[in-house]
Order: structure tokens, then sequence, then C-alpha cells
């Protein structure tokens, strides 16, 4: 399943939304656990997993009663996949740039 990448987007924008992937990424976690390293209430740190969801980034589980978040690593690969052109479109440049830097002062000495 494709995600929309506009809200894949939005959902990272927020730094407290990429924390929690952070956590997630550790291994998957109830409310009160992604919560807790953050000053907000219970229903901010609700609405901010709202968002992850509708953007396709996590998922509830159900074990007994926990509703741990986990990641969903195939939305995050879908992410990846848009980002992945221009991470080697930067790369080559760096490397273009740092090889005329070097041609450029091996030249002044």
């Amino acid at each position: 399943m494709a995600i929309d990448l506009d809200q894949a987007f939005a959902a990272l924008s927020d730094p407290t939304r990429r924390a929690i992937l952070a956590r997630l990424a550790r291994g998957e976690a109830t409310v009160g656990e992604l919560g807790a390293p953050f000053r907000l209430s219970q229903p901010a740190i609700s609405k901010h997993l709202r968002v992850l969801e509708r953007a396709g980034l996590i998922e509830q589980g159900r074990d007994a009663q926990r509703r741990p978040r986990r990641l969903r690593l195939d939305a995050l690969k879908d992410v990846a996949a848009w980002a992945e052109p221009f991470r080697v479109l930067w790369e080559r440049r760096f490397d273009n740039l740092e090889q005329h830097l070097a041609n450029d002062s091996t030249e002044i000495t």
C-alpha cells in the first residue's frame, strides 16, 4: 500500500512526532511510554499518534489490555524511496565539490 507523501511529510515536520518515530524504531511502545520523555499531556501525545497513524507511519497493535504502537516499515520505505534520488544527487554534488577543492588547492601550492 502506497502512502500519501503529503500526509507523511506533514507528520514528519513536527519534532515531537519525529522523536516518537525514533523511539518506535527501538520497538513498540504504549502511549504512556511514548509520552514519558515529553512535558505533554496524554491527550496531546495521543493527538500526535493519531497524526502519525493517519499518515500511515505507525499502527496500533493489541496485546491483552495494552494498545502498543509500532512503526509501519513499508510506509517508511516509501518515504525513503521518494527521498533517495535527492540523497544521490547531493552526494554527487558534494563529491564534485570535494574534487574541485582538492584540485584547486593543488594548483595553489
